[in-house]
């Protein structure tokens, strides 16, 4: 399965088997983590079999079960930030998008997922932090049921009531080419807080951009790194800068 594949597989999944994972996908999950985290500012720290921060009603409020794999998605306060405030920074853009990298190789290997960004204990993760850095976020990854449970069909039905269209989230002065289409029909597939979809993306003079109302919401943020990787994904090639209101440079893979 490639990674445009497991985008129209992937499904947030918040129930999962208690079989551990397969030794070797274990092994190529984190060696795929190794490779994102050679990357400036990102953070990312696979924990397997302890769901400690997600167990029971209390830390997880009934939208989970059964974690026991997950990957903490550690970001650094900027200096700027009051003691116990965090604000997003472009670091955190770039979680979200080699987050996502994470998540649909984790789907291609048959795995479900889920991005959860507050519903487990932070203090309960066991990683060890530099003062100034927070678990931002987790991505939960396991084995999921065939079938999603009648709570989860619930919760999907909830949040996926106002999907937007992909002409909704962008803008434009000219008419789109093909591989911008595509790509935008990716960006429709991405997850994203709330299923806010706030992302929004520009085609003005041959230039591509995307942008958040709010880049310094967590969030936000995270939502924006994400969308940006599947509309490369989805373009079929190409680059993008990391930034609020950042350019695309498209360059179809050969």
């Amino acid at each position: 399965m490639t990674l445009q594949d497991a985008m129209t597989q992937r499904r947030s999944r918040r129930k999962y088997l208690a079989e551990p994972l397969d030794n070797e996908i274990a092994e190529k999950l984190q060696g795929l983590i190794t490779h994102c985290n050679q990357i400036d500012g990102v953070d990312m720290r696979l924990m397997l079999n302890d769901g400690t921060a997600f167990a029971g009603m209390r830390k997880s409020y009934g939208m989970l079960a059964g974690v026991r794999n997950y990957i903490g998605l550690i970001d650094r306060a900027t200096d700027s930030d009051k003691p116990g405030k965090y604000h997003a920074s472009e670091n955190t853009e770039k979680l979200g998008y080699y987050g996502e990298l994470i998540v649909l190789y984790a789907v291609s290997l048959g795995l479900g997922t889920c991005w959860v960004g507050g519903s487990f204990d932070r203090k309960s993760c066991p990683f060890e932090l530099d003062l100034g850095e927070t678990v931002v976020c987790t991505i939960t990854i396991g084995y999921a049921p065939e079938e999603m449970s009648l709570r989860e069909k619930a919760i999907r039905g909830i949040t996926h009531r106002k999907t937007k269209t992909a002409e909704d989230m962008y803008k434009t002065d000219a008419l789109v080419p093909d591989w911008f289409a595509r790509g935008m029909l990716a960006v429709q597939m991405a997850p994203s807080a709330v299923n806010r979809q706030l992302v929004y993306f520009s085609y003005q003079n041959g230039g591509v951009t995307a942008s958040v109302p709010n880049p310094s919401d967590v969030m936000s943020a995270l939502d924006l790194g994400i969308a940006k990787l599947h509309f490369e994904l989805g373009a079929g090639g190409g680059t993008w800068a990391f930034g609020n209101g950042a350019a695309f440079a498209y360059a179809a893979h050969r």
